[in-house]
């Protein structure tokens, strides 16, 4: 399929400044991911607020306690409510690797019937946050315990989901196209289950 022109696969704003900032992110990606991912062109424009955002995730992540599959069904699972490709693709492969591909698809789906009792109580959680946070209940906060986190670990487990929600929304916002290589890392049953968000770079849009 031949690319849409009018979603340009690093998204809407020009080219960042060439920055040592800029320069840095760029090269962390390319070797964690082996190649400059199409969102860091837009978070290039501001480098530090994209460090910082990155620290603040990691102290709200330990604060929280939260093993990496822990953290693969929180941003799975709000993700998939937000309709992020990005963080579906990524966080999709990775609970993949915690839980198998069927059970990373279904969370994507927004169905929990492959986790326990205290992964359930996290993944609706981070739905309610990414859907609508005012609509949280003391009961959802009851379930949280009972899943056994305290009341500073949920305060920062939260955290943690609202700040992956605000990651998704810049990426998502200014334009940024899932990258070819994000997706074919992904599982097939994760590939399947993101029916969301922009179409991959150098996919043209639906008609």
């Amino acid at each position: 399929m031949t690319s849409d022109p009018t979603l340009p696969d690093t998204g809407f704003l020009a080219p960042p400044a060439p920055s040592p900032g800029a320069s840095r992110l760029f090269a962390d990606d390319r070797g964690d991911m082996g190649y400059v991912m199409n969102l860091s062109h837009a978070w290039a424009h501001q480098p530090d607020l994209h460090d910082g955002l990155t620290e603040l995730l990691k102290q709200a992540g330990a604060a929280a306690g939260l093993s990496f599959r822990q953290r693969g069904v929180l941003v799975a699972a709000s993700a998939g409510a937000l309709g992020d490709p990005h963080c579906s693709l990524a966080w999709g492969k990775r609970l993949a690797g915690e839980a198998g591909d069927d059970v990373a698809a279904a969370v994507l789906r927004g169905k929990d019937d492959g986790l326990g009792v205290g992964d359930r109580a996290l993944a609706r959680w981070a739905r309610q946050l990414a859907r609508d946070p005012n609509a949280t209940t003391a009961g959802d906060v009851a379930a949280l315990r009972e899943a056994g986190l305290d009341d500073a670990q949920i305060a920062a487990m939260t955290l943690y989901v609202a700040l992956r929600i605000a990651f998704s929304t810049v990426n998502d916002a200014l334009g940024a196209r899932p990258d070819q290589q994000l997706v074919a890392a992904a599982p097939e049953a994760v590939r399947s289950a993101v029916a969301y968000g922009r179409p991959p770079a150098g996919e043209a849009s639906p008609a």
